[in-house]
């Protein structure tokens, strides 16, 4: 998980950085466990676009990835950890004592060898799958589920974890990495430890056409553009706020700063204890 730096040979590489790979044990997938991807290009069904800066890329297969860990109380051993292009953290290819084989997110501390199980009497080690009633409060926790049996929907990305916090009832209290503390139903999944490739958020793009490899097309500053083309455009010389006429908005009137876009009257907002902290 370590961070390679690029001799500066070029104006591209001058600041280029890329993940050393060191963790990496394969360099194909397993192709019975991947899908096809097509991309939209951000375009919906009548050819619109509806998410802008979406466009080329590199061509992707999708891996398909187990988060529900449903598999209960049968030993399975870690052949490989791979490298994923459509998320930021490693997977590890794991076989099952009855010969089958899956994905699942590889944890900070697993290694190809070691063997996971998930169940209610799975011991508390990293890459072991237990209800949150079974895990002790403290435990730092990854791939929660949210409703049971529907799979690991938060804390699923590079370097990221969640602590659980205590039990009230039958749910349990967990601190995200946003630092929001909300209750989890105790009879949900949870992997123990903490999501790999940690150093994921230290790496430097580098060029522009990083970017583009990725799928991300250019984007152009509001106040760049003429007041026709956005409410930030416009005015005599370099202006936010279109001449200081209004509040930074989008192209659709959508304010740009401060609103909160969070539906009103989720009937989650009764399971947030504390919010995210500013």
């Amino acid at each position: 998980m370590a961070i390679r730096t690029l001799k500066p040979i070029t104006p591209g590489t001058r600041f280029y950085s890329v993940s050393a790979f060191d963790e990496v044990t394969a360099g194909r997938p397993e192709k019975s466990l991947t899908a096809p991807l097509k991309k939209s290009g951000g375009r919906n069904n009548t050819g619109r676009i509806t998410s802008r800066h979406r466009g080329g890329g590199h061509k992707r297969r999708y891996r398909i990835i187990d988060f529900k860990r449903n598999k209960f109380d049968i030993p399975a051993t870690v052949k490989t950890i791979e490298y994923d292009p459509n998320r930021s953290c490693r997977i590890a290819l794991v076989e099952y004592t009855d010969g089958e084989t899956r994905y699942i997110l590889a944890p900070s501390k697993l290694k190809v060898g070691q063997t996971v199980v998930s169940g209610a009497n799975a011991e508390l080690q990293d890459g072991n799958a237990l209800p949150l009633a079974k895990i002790p409060a403290g435990m730092f926790i990854h791939n929660i589920e949210l409703k049971p049996g529907k799979g690991g929907q938060i804390v699923r990305s590079a370097g990221t974890s969640a602590q659980l916090a205590g039990f009230d009832g039958n749910y349990a209290q967990i601190k995200l990495p946003s630092g929001e503390i909300r209750m989890v139903l105790s009879r949900c999944l949870a992997t123990i430890g903490s999501v790999g490739n940690a150093d994921h958020e230290n790496i430097v793009h580098g060029k522009a056409g990083r970017k583009r490899w990725m799928g991300i097309r250019p984007q152009s500053r509001g106040m760049a553009m003429n007041p026709i083309d956005h409410p930030m455009g416009g005015g005599e010389g370099r202006s936010k706020s279109g001449g200081g006429r209004q509040h930074p908005r989008s192209p659709w009137g959508q304010l740009a700063k401060g609103l909160k876009t969070r539906k009103q009257g989720k009937k989650s907002d009764n399971l947030i204890i504390r919010r995210r902290t500013k």
